[in-house]
């Protein structure tokens, strides 16, 4: 059980979970409640996509690591999982499993709320999650782009849900709200924000793993472009990312305003200071276990910027 565990990686399912409930808890909420409707999507509604979308993540490990054997056997052997205390089958019947049941509970939650979208995410992604594992993760982009891509998604759950459940109550008219426009550009700027911190953190993890996959013929980016042009594209996302975190800052919430001095000084420590840190990480490292302390970051880089929520929860 103990092996099953790790393969799915339980604190990233964690964070997960805890990204749908914050974005629900303190920027759906909140923004929706400025229209004065009383209707909030249920929290067994809320739960159940949760669920699902845990579960298909898991499943999206356990398939990455079932297509992984060769390369990790380079990369990092001492984490080996998959044939050495859980056998091929059995992966591949854990990821089957979990698979169908988060896509059960997905579209479950989409016939309840009546989204086609939300529908056709459930069934799009765990197909998308098993090509990048036995393919595109091994061509150039294309896998940073499809892993980046499904996190970026993660956040617009919550819009579609929403916005789909308040149709119940007050028909076609929500769509073209004021307030369903702002939970979509609110949980689309989350989304970014996922969208290129993943992508920053899959380009660390393609320098860290340059040797496994120079073995195994992969066409990663550092391997097709060099180690120090990979740096100067990670350093021109974060750049990116960091000038998007600014022009939001300054321009969403007022300077004279006491949440807008709020909003500043989070973006400054919670994110300005740590993505400064991790470029010098980048650079500084020499070996591929250097790379692990700058994925680490990223990582929480994602986390502070999912807790900026907060600050919209308290000044709308």
């Amino acid at each position: 059980m103990k092996d099953y565990l790790k393969l799915i990686r339980i604190p990233n399912l964690v964070f997960i979970a805890i990204l749908l409930w914050v974005m629900e808890k303190w920027v759906a909420v909140p923004v929706l409640g400025q229209s004065l409707w009383q209707e909030q999507l249920p929290w067994w509604l809320l739960l159940l996509l949760i669920v699902s979308t845990v579960l298909i993540a898991a499943g999206g490990y356990v398939i990455n690591d079932y297509f992984d054997v060769k390369i990790d056997r380079i990369n990092r052997p001492e984490r080996l999982i998959v044939t050495r205390t859980i056998s091929k089958e059995q992966a591949m019947r854990f990821f089957q499993i979990l698979t169908a049941c988060g896509i059960a509970m997905g579209i479950a939650v989409a016939v309840v709320v009546r989204s086609t979208t939300l529908g056709l995410i459930y069934v799009v992604v765990p197909g998308l999650l098993w090509f990048y594992s036995s393919s595109y993760k091994r061509q150039f982009i294309v896998g940073n782009v499809i892993v980046a891509f499904s996190s970026a998604l993660v956040p617009m759950l919550i819009a579609f849900a929403n916005v789909s459940y308040l149709k119940h109550s007050y028909g076609e008219v929500v769509q073209y709200s004021p307030a369903s426009h702002d939970l979509y550009i609110w949980l689309g700027g989350f989304a970014l924000f996922a969208f290129l911190c993943t992508w920053i953190r899959e380009v660390i993890k393609d320098l860290q793993d340059q040797t496994g996959d120079r073995e195994l013929e992969c066409h990663s980016m550092p391997i097709k472009m060099g180690e120090t042009p990979t740096k100067v594209f990670v350093t021109a996302m974060v750049l990116l990312t960091v000038g998007l975190i600014a022009w939001l800052a300054f321009s969403i919430l007022p300077f004279s305003h006491v949440w807008g001095c709020l909003s500043i000084r989070y973006v400054v420590f919670g994110l300005f200071v740590p993505f400064v840190c991790l470029l010098w990480l980048v650079w500084a490292a020499k070996i591929p276990s250097d790379y692990r302390a700058p994925q680490f970051l990223a990582k929480f880089i994602m986390f502070l910027g999912t807790l900026y929520a907060y600050v919209i929860s308290v000044s709308l």
